[in-house]
């Protein structure tokens, strides 16, 4: 089903003629209003530790459940890719993670109240040095830092989070961008 298709009123004048413009847009024949569907911005954290382990979350709420995550979520408007990182992970996991680092980014669609959400995901590594505390909340329920080599896709509840973590575990990408950061 295409997500326009989940539009049946004119969100402007709540026509019933909304009709069907292009592949990504609908426009109301009364009004004249032209709706354009385009993903939402959401992060992906991929925070490593001194000892090059990889954390991850335990996802608490549907979708996934009880499935593997990343810290992140959903760009908020007025909000940058990096200050939203920021904001997710400080909500999901209490960490204060500074200068984020953008790797890649990858399509998804995330259902939300049984709507989906199309959304471009971006990855971004932060570096975690010296002590901190971790405390999961918001949409997780644990979090725990694993080895590289530990770390099984398959188990990642969400298509994009599984995707990256494919990529990370079958490139250098990762550990490329880490060194760079290490030595500056």
């Amino acid at each position: 089903m295409h997500p326009l298709s989940q539009f049946k009123y004119c969100p402007k004048c709540g026509s019933v003629r909304f009709i069907e413009n292009n592949f990504k847009s609908k426009k109301c024949e009364d009004c004249k209003f032209v709706y354009y569907f385009n993903s939402c911005g959401a992060t992906v954290a991929l925070i490593v530790n001194d000892n090059n382990e990889l954390l991850v979350a335990t996802r608490a709420h549907e979708p996934a459940k009880g499935t593997l995550d990343m810290p992140g979520g959903f760009v908020d408007m007025d909000e940058t890719a990096e200050q939203a990182v920021i904001r997710e992970v400080k909500e999901e996991t209490g960490l204060d993670i500074t200068n984020p680092k953008y790797l890649f980014s990858l399509p998804n669609i995330y259902v939300y109240s049984g709507f989906e959400v199309h959304t471009i995901d971006m990855f971004f590594v932060c570096l975690l040095s010296g002590a901190y505390s971790l405390k999961a909340d918001d949409d997780v329920a644990k979090l725990e830092f694993m080895k590289l080599s530990e770390i099984k896709p398959e188990l990642f509840g969400l298509k994009s989070v599984k995707l990256g973590i494919e990529k990370i575990l079958s490139s250098d990408i990762l550990n490329k961008k880490l060194s760079i950061l290490r030595n500056k």
